[in-house]
């Protein structure tokens, strides 16, 4: 039983499995990796340092796949935004087929997208945002649910919840995201209407994820209550590995009065972040990391783990079309 969804059919990917946008992660030798193995690679526009860096990247993965592949853009409010329109003129120009947008305020750079002929991908983390996304004219809704890592919103839904309400109220295609990381989660997902999912933590634990061996053991390691928010004062949750410095700073959330960003901002800098990924201190710095994390035990290539995912799922999913079958009666 193949796994053709209408996500296949959009994307041209054999498997309807997109990898998420991770800062550090998305780089060119895992996007492509994931797209040679029948799945959707994308590369992290932000991780490239700049608009040019990204043209590289891309020019980079075309070097390595022939397949489709994606560019991700998260759109932060910040003081100093990064050339958001500079990178989305690159993907534009270097002609990325597909698109995962996040964050604030899509709707300018969806419909230049759309306009351009890219197929645009929305991350939402409840059904009024995914709606709103429908409006502007997105292509297929990203649903992230309370697992997910990264940023879960503040209404701690959870993907089940998401998924039902997503089926009842959206008219566009739309992938669960957020707690995926095996064949089980993939198949509860297609049953709930979706028509692929985000992956995220899961290829963090692969063999050509760019990150250190130490963090891949971490994960290997850690179990689905390893995790902890921080930011919640901050209207702006994220879930990241439970360690020393994360729990520090959820610590100084709950004083008195709480916490100001800037009395923070040092210990939990992208910088320090990036330094886990490369030097393999896991105390180092913040660093992201879904639930999942407790459903995964293993450093696959890529390939073995896509090959392996798209033939279990085919397992559950012919399983279950024979539970559901009719008995046959047999006459009295």
């Amino acid at each position: 039983m193949p796994l053709k969804t209408t996500l296949t059919e959009m994307l041209n990917i054999r498997v309807p499995i997109v990898q998420g946008g991770m800062q550090w992660v998305g780089m060119a030798p895992l996007v492509a990796a994931i797209s040679n193995a029948g799945a959707l690679g994308v590369l992290t526009a932000l991780s490239q340092g700049s608009p040019e860096g990204l043209r590289q990247a891309i020019r980079e993965v075309r070097k390595l796949t022939d397949k489709p592949f994606g560019v991700n853009i998260t759109i932060l409010p910040t003081i100093n935004p990064p050339p958001y329109d500079e990178y989305a003129k690159v993907i534009v120009e270097e002609k990325v087929p597909v698109v995962e947008t996040a964050g604030n305020a899509p709707g300018k750079m969806v419909q230049y997208f759309k306009s351009n002929g890219v197929i645009t991908i929305h991350k939402c983390t409840t059904i009024r945002h995914a709606l709103s996304a429908q409006k502007i004219g997105v292509d297929v809704v990203s649903i992230d649910g309370f697992e997910c890592a990264g940023h879960p919103g503040e209404e701690d839904i959870g993907g089940l919840i998401l998924l039902a309400q997503a089926a009842r109220q959206l008219k566009i295609p739309y992938i669960a995201s957020g707690g995926v990381a095996d064949s089980r989660g993939i198949a509860m997902a297609l049953a709930g209407g979706a028509v692929g999912v985000n992956m995220g933590t899961r290829f963090q634990c692969t063999v050509e994820s760019p990150i250190h061996d130490n963090v891949k053991k971490a994960i290997v390691a850690a179990k689905h209550t390893d995790t902890v928010h921080i930011f919640r004062t901050l209207k702006n949750t994220a879930r990241v590995y439970r360690n020393k410095l994360a729990e520090e700073v959820v610590k100084m959330e709950r004083r008195p009065g709480g916490v100001k960003f800037e009395e923070i901002k040092d210990m939990v800098s992208g910088a320090r972040g990036r330094r886990v990924y490369e030097d393999g201190d896991i105390e180092a710095g913040i660093w992201t990391m879904g639930t999942s994390a407790g459903l995964i035990d293993d450093v696959p290539t890529c390939k073995e783990l896509i090959d392996r995912l798209e033939r279990e799922v085919e397992v559950i999913l012919s399983d279950m079309t024979r539970i559901l079958a009719p008995p046959t009666m047999a006459k009295l």
